[in-house]
């Protein structure tokens, strides 16, 4: 895993984009971002079962497992969103990243590789994109029924009970620190 400043310049979305000033795992976890490393699989398994997770799947994001659609999935993935549940990503093979929204808006690019794990809370924007390579597969955990319905950022969104919640952690986490 990798963290940095997204640097904000035009290109294609599956460039790198690194500003070059790195993000702590710490800055990650004070915005909710848990990650870990996980070489096996009964790594993952021991945490599915701490946390709740009762199902799984596992999905390809290549232009050869998906073919025509590949191209409009990417850009869809790519449209900054929220998720009323955590979402859960271990990395199976190939890379991809994940870009989260900061304490100031601002977006950080986390890049992920075999056997890395992430999990992102409720309520906090993010977006998705392959690497330059188009290839990623990754393991999807869920804790009821599998589901993944994006909420678009809009005003609308902005005030969501799920959005709000987690704002309320950055909130309480900023007063400790203090």
């Amino acid at each position: 895993m990798k963290a940095y400043w997204y640097d904000n310049k035009p290109g294609d979305q599956r460039e790198p984009h690194d500003s070059g000033r790195t993000v702590s795992e710490d800055y990650l976890a004070s915005i909710g971002v848990f990650y870990r490393h996980y070489p096996n699989i009964e790594s993952v398994n021991t945490l599915a079962k701490e946390r709740g997770y009762k199902n799984r799947d596992e999905v390809c994001v290549s232009p050869q497992a998906m073919g025509d659609v590949y191209e409009s999935k990417v850009k869809m993935f790519f449209a900054e969103h929220l998720h009323e549940d955590e979402e859960i990503r271990y990395i199976r093979d190939g890379e991809g990243y994940f870009d989260v929204r900061g304490q100031e808006d601002e977006w950080i690019r986390i890049q992920l590789s075999k056997d890395d794990l992430i999990i992102l809370p409720a309520g906090i924007y993010h977006r998705f994109t392959t690497d330059e390579k188009n290839y990623v597969k990754a393991m999807r955990l869920f804790q009821e029924e599998p589901k993944w319905t994006p909420l678009n950022r809009s005003e609308e969104v902005d005030t969501n009970p799920h959005r709000k919640t987690y704002l309320g952690t950055l909130n309480t986490a900023a007063v400790a620190a203090n």
